[in-house]
């Protein structure tokens, strides 16, 4: 993902709460999250074309094969933007209740940064970082999530879908982000069905220890009634890491999404570690900065979101 400039100032958020029925989703664990986040990293770096690529899509075929209701493989290939050849992108879609047709997309990239442009060290710029928090956060809430509702079928149809080459793009190339999610909503109508969701929320660098998520601009310009519920139930079970605040705005998976005309949001933690420290794009983006306290909190919220719709 980037960031781009944002002017004006968000609403504060005062209107429109939400009730929650908390009791009505199942425990969201997070130690087997932050487990499945450090087996992903034991993996190595996990850019397209990598080993450790490779063995992520092999486990993701399997694991969520076992437990979606369909699965579906959505292939796609472009030319790659830098290096001549050719880009192969594999999206993982996780359907849950299919004879539902009132839907709800939660989303999560499992590809990783093939370079540390941001590290501190110029040395380690051309080397493959291990996204613990970029890219494996993520993807472990909609792991656990998947087990969940393996288990538990909420009443809504849900779709975890879980993006390739989100992190291609070379710094302020806006262009070649989110390969996966545009090629996506390229062919969002024939792999869905003709069947759009009634919104997506998208999760990404989400288990920093010092967790922070205020609201992301993007999502409060194109989604602000979803801002709102999502933020309402955190704020109704306690967690205190959504904030009542403005953030940057962040070009990501959501923004397509928006582009196309789903309400979409994106549930993020830029500030990572905090305001003074950024372990974004650099190697210090491992296992030992992320929480299951954190991941609990946002697989919380987001479980009492998806298990609170009705068709």
């Amino acid at each position: 993902m980037s960031t781009a400039n944002l002017s004006g100032k968000l609403l504060l958020l005062s209107s429109l709460s939400v009730s929650v029925c908390a009791q009505s989703a199942p425990y969201f664990d997070g130690r087997k999250a932050f487990d499945l986040l450090e087996a992903q990293v034991a993996m190595g770096p996990r850019y397209n074309g990598s080993p450790g690529h490779q063995a992520l899509q092999e486990t993701l075929a399997t694991y969520l094969g076992e437990r979606a209701h369909d699965l579906r493989l959505h292939e796609a290939s472009m030319d790659h933007p830098y290096n001549g050849g050719t880009l192969e992108i594999i999206n993982f879609l996780a359907r849950f209740n299919t004879h539902v047709t009132q839907r709800i997309l939660i989303l999560a990239h499992y590809d990783t940064r093939p370079f540390a442009d941001q590290d501190p060290i110029e040395a380690n710029r051309n080397t493959p970082i291990l996204g613990a928090n970029d890219g494996a956060s993520g993807v472990a809430i909609l792991m656990v999530l998947a087990d969940m509702m393996a288990a538990d079928a909420p009443d809504i149809g849900v779709d975890l879908l879980f993006v390739d080459a989100e992190d291609v793009g070379r710094s302020g190339d806006l262009a070649n982000f989110a390969l996966g999610t545009r090629m996506f909503v390229k062919d969002m109508n024939r792999v869905l069905g003709g069947i759009r969701p009634r919104y997506a929320v998208l999760l990404d660098m989400v288990g920093d220890k010092e967790l922070s998520l205020p609201i992301e601009a993007h999502s409060w310009r194109g989604a602000p009634q979803l801002v709102r519920r999502v933020w309402d139930i955190a704020a109704e079970l306690g967690y205190g890491q959504f904030k009542f605040e403005n953030g940057p705005a962040i070009f990501d998976d959501h923004v397509p999404l928006l582009e196309a005309g789903i309400p979409a949001i994106d549930i993020i933690d830029f500030d990572y570690p905090n305001r003074s420290v950024n372990y974004w794009h650099t190697l210090q983006d491992t296992a030992d900065k992320c929480s299951p306290e954190s991941l609990e909190a946002v697989g919380t919220v987001v479980a009492a979101l998806i298990y609170g719709e009705r068709p």
